[in-house]
């Protein structure tokens, strides 16, 4: 519950505009996971009828670290494959009489029956030592000095003709009745988990970021062909590179111990496909990381402040996830999840000065817009200005024009009014002019 709890946090954070309530987010978990179940259930049923090519593709490592081996035991001009066959073809002829014996090499060619003639001398001569060897090899090689330089070629290599062949391994026994069924499903299931990632991949992110934009739903797609391309890669990276060192590693000490490395089928094939899968996943840290980046949960400050403590979380992790509990395939777990974390640093660094630049960018183009309207509103005020001062002037031409008549018209009243009028004597003294009529 706890872990639901996150996700469904996660998926609050990422869509804050689409707030769900508990059982919503059942139900789409449920749906989820419906689809993961049917698209594993087909591409397990696809690979299960491949399954003999599938077994074939995780024997060939094995088989390549027992030639390895067995290559180290031997000369440089003497093939493995020839090695392998020659003791075939020696321990064939055991069961012979001599007479017998000689009719069988007789059926097969010179070269082959140089290399059985060795490697019967070698079985031999391993029961030897000093002086007595000495006699033996002198007495069996007489006028054959090819075949004397051969065989103590073989002894200073320390040829084993009672090593078991690397293409007949001893793991292809089963110890109960239902193994070899239930290692055929294992086969399937994982072969369908490689196949169907990209499916799978596509359900989880929709899960955790729901309700998407057009142009969200755009990136969905490149994201989804790097999280394959990046599973692909550690699957790749762990099959041709991790896994047949680390098989020779346990090899070569298991040597160093005396103990014969004889590997059962079910044992390997678990350890392959486990190993190779936790590899794949784990290249997609840088996928989880840039998601996280973009949700705003981390950052790169954030990141490359704590970076001793993700170092110990992925040795934790890489400890956790590992199908062996040895330091050496924790630390080929290990080492590429932190260069991988390290990497997601970096990218971490370069999309926030992308994002820097960007905004940087739409700020100048805001102020330049911003001063573009100034420049536009000042060169309006200005018109409106020399407008205002175009009409001042006309109406203080008009106003010029109009207090002349009336100034010529006050001057004429003044002018009457200078000369009087007989109304005015009237008024001003009216006895005076009754009087006088």
């Amino acid at each position: 519950m706890y872990l639901l709890k996150k996700v469904f946090q996660l998926r609050d954070k990422a869509n804050p505009d689409m707030e769900k309530p508990f059982l919503d987010h059942l139900e789409d978990l449920r749906v989820m996971i419906t689809r993961v179940v049917i698209t594993l259930l087909v591409s397990m049923l696809g690979c299960f009828t491949f399954q003999k090519y599938v077994m074939d593709v995780l024997r060939a490592p094995v088989e390549q670290v027992w030639e390895v081996k067995a290559a180290e035991k031997l000369p440089d001009d003497f093939k493995v494959a020839d090695w392998e066959g020659a003791k075939e073809l020696e321990r064939a002829a055991l069961a012979l009489s001599d007479a017998e014996r000689d009719v069988f090499l007789e059926q097969i060619p010179e070269e082959d029956k140089f290399n059985v003639e060795c490697v019967r001398l070698v079985r031999a001569a391993k029961k030897l030592e000093g002086e007595k060897l000495t006699a033996f090899l002198e007495a069996t090689t007489v006028g054959n000095e090819e075949l004397r330089s051969r065989v103590d070629a073989l002894l200073d290599k320390g040829a084993d003709p009672e090593a078991s062949s690397g293409r007949q391994l001893n793991d292809l026994s089963t110890l109960q009745p239902t193994e070899g069924f239930m290692l055929s499903m294992k086969l399937a299931f994982f072969s369908g988990i490689v196949v169907s990632f990209p499916l799978l991949f596509l359900f989880v992110l929709q899960f955790v970021l729901p309700g998407l934009h057009d142009n969200e739903k755009k990136m969905l797609w490149p994201a989804m062909l790097i999280g394959f391309g990046l599973f692909l890669a550690g699957v790749c990276f762990a099959y041709f590179v991790v896994l047949p060192r680390a098989l020779v590693f346990f090899a070569t000490w298991d040597e160093s111990l005396g103990v014969a490395s004889d590997w059962r089928i079910g044992w390997y094939i678990s350890f392959a496909t486990q190993f190779t899968l936790l590899f794949g996943l784990s290249f997609e840290l840088p996928v989880v990381v840039m998601v996280f980046v973009k949700l705003g949960l981390l950052t790169f400050e954030m990141m490359s402040r704590t970076r001793s403590y993700a170092v110990l979380a992925i040795v934790v992790v890489a400890a956790m996830i590992t199908p062996t509990s040895d330091i050496f395939t924790l630390s080929l777990m290990a080492v590429p999840m932190y260069v991988l974390y390290e990497t997601c640093i970096w990218l971490a660094y370069f999309d926030e000065k992308k994002k820097r630049t960007q905004e940087a960018a739409e700020d100048k183009a805001h102020l330049a817009r911003l001063l573009d309207k100034e420049d536009v509103d000042d060169s309006h005020d200005d018109l409106q200005v020399e407008g205002h001062d175009h009409f001042t002037d006309e109406a203080d031409r008009s106003d010029d024009l109009d207090l002349d008549p009336h100034a010529t018209e006050e001057g004429e009243e003044e002018d009457h009014g200078d000369a009087g009028s007989p109304w005015d004597e009237y008024q001003d003294d009216p006895d005076e002019h009754r009087k006088n009529d």
